[in-house]
């Protein structure tokens, strides 16, 4: 039989855990660019985008399209970059806890 308190204070403090790794998570920052740095987006460990700057020049050239492509590839290159802190953050986080009985204790919880 398993000890459902035990699993339940396992899951508040791994509830903590997390709630302290997002806010770590949002006040990190991570920048994305293109066009050699033309333009420049920041996002946050969240993946929330939190400043974009263009260079001047781009708007003189009078290209919208090309505009939007930059930022839209300035942006995606912050996400990722963002997932990727993020999943080393979730393992870091989950390292060492035995997580291997958690499967088997919730079906017996919640039958299918």
């Amino acid at each position: 039989m398993f000890e459902i308190g035990s699993l339940m204070k396992q899951a508040h403090e791994f509830s903590g855990k997390i709630q302290e790794m997002n806010d770590r998570l949002k006040h990190l920052r991570i920048q994305g660019s293109a066009a050699g740095g033309l333009v420049l987006v920041d996002v946050n460990g969240l993946q929330e985008m939190v400043s974009c700057r263009i260079d001047p020049a781009l708007f003189q050239q009078g290209d919208v399209e090309l505009l939007e492509e930059l930022i839209v590839t300035a942006t995606n290159n912050a996400t990722e970059s963002s997932r990727q802190q993020q999943a080393e953050s979730m393992k870091s986080l989950t390292e060492g806890m035995n997580l291997g009985n958690l499967t088997e204790t919730l079906e017996k919880i919640m039958p299918q």
